[in-house]
């Protein structure tokens, strides 16, 4: 599937039971694990394992098979892998302590390291 594909389909599921908050990261320059991420949060664990279960199965019925699902035991922080596009569904709290966004904004990028000198 087509990463725009992917991404609108991950984020429809997030809307489709309100996920909140959904952010979209280019990361493509970053890193070569995945080239986006979205970052959702959920109102409670019950609703954050919910918008996960939706992503996971709306990838699916669409014929992609997640590559992972982390932490949907606890609910506060499902990390779903979907290859090119990785989705983070987060308590309000876990969010805001592991800030993401920021995170990986302050990151250089893979092309800046290369024009130092350093590893791609």
């Amino acid at each position: 599937m087509h990463i725009e594909s992917l991404k609108t389909l991950a984020v429809d599921a997030l809307e489709e039971l309100k996920g909140q908050d959904i952010a979209e990261l280019d990361v493509s320059t970053l890193t070569s694990v995945t080239d986006t991420m979205l970052v959702a949060s959920g109102t409670s664990t019950r609703h954050v394992a919910a918008l996960a279960d939706n992503v996971v199965e709306k990838a699916k019925d669409a014929g992609v098979r997640p590559l992972g699902v982390e932490g949907h035991a606890g609910a506060d922080w499902v990390l779903i892998d979907l290859g090119d596009v990785v989705v983070h569904v987060m308590m309000p709290d876990a969010r805001r302590l592991y800030d993401l966004e920021r995170l990986w904004a302050d990151l250089p990028s893979d092309v800046e390291e290369e024009g130092r000198g350093g590893r791609a």
